[in-house]
């Protein structure tokens, strides 16, 4: 069992969280697998995924102690609750929705809900946000993170969506702690992904 602060310390340390959303659960457990085995040590299962909470709890079940699985496009309470019974350890949703946060706190799992404007950013702060995933990054700039931190430093963002290879480094720059990145990361099969999530840590940490 890891408190918040660790989870949350692992996926800043790695500054990636993988995202894995496929057509079967087959097929998720397997694609995690492989980023896993490619370097990633964060990596969530999004639950749009069908069958979802399956993928992970056979994932969670089975990977080494620093692995650390989580769920995404969490909704609601309910889905929060299922998520964690499956044995994510973290949860990452599109939106601001309170009871995901609390949800997750009372059972001390971190929660990285998605925000799009300065009102929402301080408003999941309010609400104890772990953290906030920018979504979609793909609408702003790694120039505007660096303004709205400019104003916001105590928010700890998470850029997601449109996020590429070459363009993570120049988030985390401008003071992403993580981005999160999915096909990008995990088109082309395992042996492309491999070679794609070594060149990502590489670049992200010569920063």
């Amino acid at each position: 069992m890891r408190y918040r602060w660790e989870i949350m310390s692992q996926i800043t340390e790695q500054r990636v969280i993988g995202i894995v959303r496929t057509a079967t659960p087959v097929q998720a457990v397997e694609t995690v697998r492989d980023m896993l085995a490619a370097g990633l040590r964060v990596v969530e299962v999004a639950l749009t995924t069908p069958d979802a909470l399956r993928a992970i709890r056979e994932i969670a079940g089975s990977v080494s102690g620093d692995a650390l699985i989580g769920a995404g496009t969490v909704l609601d309470a309910a889905a929060a609750r299922a998520a964690i019974e499956a044995g994510a350890r973290f949860l990452v949703s599109p939106s601001l929705h309170a009871d995901v946060i609390q949800t997750g706190h009372r059972h001390g799992v971190a929660v990285i809900p998605g925000v799009a404007t300065p009102t929402e950013i301080v408003r999941g702060l309010e609400l104890g946000a772990d953290a906030l995933k920018l979504f979609p990054a793909s609408g702003w700039s790694p120039s505007w993170l660096r303004d709205v931190r400019a104003a916001l430093p105590q928010a700890p963002l998470v850029p997601t969506g449109g996020i590429s290879v070459d363009s993570a480094p120049d988030w985390i720059a401008a003071g992403a702690v993580a981005c999160g990145m999915g096909s990008a990361l995990t088109s082309g099969g395992p042996s492309e992904a491999s070679g794609r999530v070594a060149r990502l840590l590489a670049a992200i940490h010569a920063r």
